[in-house]
C-alpha cells in the first residue's frame, strides 16, 4: 500500500521526535556529511580519532577506524560527501575492469562489504553508458561484482566508477600531510589526500561543498537531449536558445547512442553548443546526452577569509579561484554554504537560463547577510535581498537543505527558520525545545527522505549543540 502523507498546515502541528543518541557529544568542529545514495548514510566526524557512520533506515551508529587526521581539531573542520567512487585509488575518474562475463565484473580493489542495492556506472568498454544495479559482490581483493545479465560480456577493457558513499573530510589546524582524507564506503578505507593548496591553519569555521550529479539515489539533470551533430571537443543541438556561458563548470554525460558513458566539463557554451575537452569517441546525431552537477569538484570557503578553493577529484588537486567579483566580506563563526539545485519555481528551471544547479549561497556568519557565488560565471553576488533580516546567525546555527528552502536554528536557541531562495523571504518554522549545550561551531544538521512511489516525505535531523541527543522533525 502506497504511503500518503496527509499532514497539513495548521491541522498538523510539527513535533520534534527523538532518534537514536550518537555514540558521542558534538564539540566545536565536529560535523555530519550526508550521502545522497539510496541508504542516505550520514558521516559524523567527531574529532581527529572519531568518526561514525549513522543510518537513518535503521536509526543507528557504527563507528569507524580512526580518520587520523593531522592538525588539532576544531572550528574549521568540514566534510562533504561525494556521488561517486573508484574504491582506494586516489586521483582517477575511473577504473578499469580486469575480466568480466555478461553479469559479473572483476575488479582489481579490495572491497570490504556488500554493496547490493548501490549502483556501477560503466564509462567505457562493452555495455558503456548502462547504469546497473549491483545485485551481490564478493569481498576482498579482486571482488567481482554481479549484475543483471547484460547484451554482451564486460571484459578487461571495461572502464566503471561504483556510485556508492565516498566522504571527504578536511581538519582545522596547521595544515600537513593528513589534514585532508577521504573515507571510502566500498573498501572501508581512509585514505590520504593532497593538503597542498589550502591555506597554512585552517579554524574559524569551515565547509566543503560538492556538486553531484546523483541527489536522492538519482541523477539531477538540468536539461536532456539528442545531438545533431558534434566536433572532437563539442556537441551541438540545433534549436536550443542557451545562454552564453551559462553551463560553464557543469558537467555532459553522454547517456546513450555513440559514445555513451563518456563524461566531461563544459568549458564554453553558445545558444545551442557545449564545449569540452577531447572527446574519446565523438558523440554523433545517435548520442543523447544529460547537463548535471559537477561529479570531480569540490568547494571550501570559510576560514575567515574570502578565498575560495577548488578541489579536482580525478587530478588530487586544489586552486584557488579568482572570481571576477570578490566576496563583499569573509565568512566567520556561523556560516553556511550549500549549492542549491532544486527550487522548484519555473524561472529556476528555465532550461535557457537556469538558475538550478549554478550557485553556492552562504550566510557569512555572525549576523543575517547571504551572499552566493555563482559557478558558471565564477562571480560573486554579495548581500542579497531577502526579508526580515533582524535575525542574527552565529556560532551553534545549524542548515539543512530540502529543495528550494534552508531550515536554520538560530544558535543554540531551539528557534528554527526557512529562507525560501526563489520568495527571497526568512519564514518561522517550529521552536525545539529541549536544552542544549554549548553553542559550537559545527555543521549538525542534515535531512532525509522517505520515498514511496511518488510519496515524498522529508525529514530534517540535527544533533544538539555539545551533545549527542539527535531529533528530528518531518517537513509538513
Amino acid at each position: 500500500m502506497t504511503t500518503t502523507n496527509g499532514n497539513r498546515k495548521i491541522l498538523d502541528l510539527k513535533r520534534w521526535e527523538f532518534c537514536t543518541p550518537a555514540p558521542v557529544a558534538s564539540q566545536a568542529g565536529s560535523c555530519i556529511a550526508s550521502s545522497r545514495h539510496f541508504r542516505q548514510q550520514q558521516l559524523f566526524l567527531r574529532s581527529n580519532t572519531e568518526a561514525y557512520v549513522y543510518n537513518p533506515s535503521e536509526d543507528g551508529w557504527v563507528q569507524l577506524a580512526s580518520p587520523a587526521l593531522a592538525g588539532t581539531f576544531g572550528a574549521g573542520a568540514a566534510a562533504v560527501a561525494g556521488a561517486w567512487s573508484t574504491g582506494s585509488t586516489v586521483g582517477a575518474a575511473s577504473l578499469t575492469a580486469t575480466a568480466g562475463t555478461t553479469s559479473t565484473i572483476t575488479t582489481n580493489q579490495t572491497l570490504a562489504r556488500e554493496l547490493r542495492g548501490y549502483k556501477i556506472h560503466i564509462l567505457s568498454g562493452p555495455n558503456n553508458g548502462s547504469v546497473l544495479d549491483i545485485v551481490s559482490n564478493t569481498t576482498g581483493a579482486n571482488a567481482v561484482i554481479t549484475v543483471a545479465t547484460q547484451a554482451s560480456a564486460f571484459s578487461a577493457s571495461t572502464v566503471y566508477r561504483l556510485l556508492t558513499p565516498r566522504w571527504y573530510v578536511v581538519g582545522a589546524g596547521t595544515l600537513a600531510s593528513g589534514s585532508f582524507k577521504v573515507y571510502d564506503y566500498a573498501t572501508n578505507t581512509w585514505t590520504t589526500l593532497t593538503q597542498t593548496g589550502l591555506p597554512a591553519t585552517i579554524g574559524t569555521d569551515g565547509k566543503l561543498i560538492a556538486t553531484p550529479s546523483i541527489v536522492d539515489g538519482a541523477f539531477k539533470q538540468f536539461a536532456t537531449g539528442t545531438a545533431t551533430s558534434a566536433t572532437s571537443t563539442t556537441i551541438v543541438q540545433t534549436g536550443k536558445t542557451w545562454t552564453s556561458s551559462q553551463w560553464i563548470n557543469f558537467q555532459v554525460r553522454i547517456t546513450g547512442g555513440t559514445g555513451a558513458g563518456q563524461i566531461r566539463t563544459i568549458t564554453a557554451n553558445t545558444a545551442d553548443t557545449l564545449t569540452v575537452a577531447t572527446w574519446t569517441t565523438t558523440p554523433d546525431a545517435t548520442s543523447t546526452y544529460a547537463i548535471e552537477g559537477n561529479d570531480n569538484f569540490l568547494y571550501y570557503m570559510g576560514n575567515n577569509a574570502v578565498t575560495l578553493y577548488r578541489y579536482d577529484i580525478s587530478a588530487n588537486t586544489w586552486s584557488t579561484l579568482s572570481p571576477g567579483v570578490a566576496r563583499g566580506a569573509a565568512p566567520v563563526a556561523g556560516m553556511s554554504a550549500h549549492w542549491v539545485h532544486s527550487v522548484e519555481e519555473t524561472d529556476w528551471n528555465n532550461e535557457s537560463a537556469i538558475l538550478n544547479g549554478r550557485r553556492i549561497y552562504s550566510f557569512r556568519g555572525n549576523g543575517a547577510t547571504v551572499d552566493y557565488y555563482d559557478i558558471a560565471a565564477n562571480t560573486w553576488t554579495n548581500a542579497i535581498t531577502y526579508a526580515p533580516t533582524q535575525e542574527s546567525f552565529g556560532s551553534g546555527t545549524k542548515y539543512s537543505l530540502h529543495n528550494g528552502k534552508l531550515f536554520i536554528q538560530l544558535n543554540a536557541t531551539g528557534r528554527w527558520f526557512y529562507l525560501d531562495f526563489a520568495r527571497s523571504e526568512l519564514f518561522p518554522w517550529s521552536t525545539m525545545l529541549y536544552p542544549q549545550g554549548a553553542a559550537i561551531v559545527g555543521a549538525t544538521a542534515f535531512d532525509v527522505i522517505y520515498e514511496d512511489g511518488a510519496t515524498d516525505i522529508y525529514y530534517v535531523y540535527m544533533l544538539l549543540n555539545t551533545s549527542n541527543v539527535l531529533l528530528r522533525q518531518m517537513v509538513i
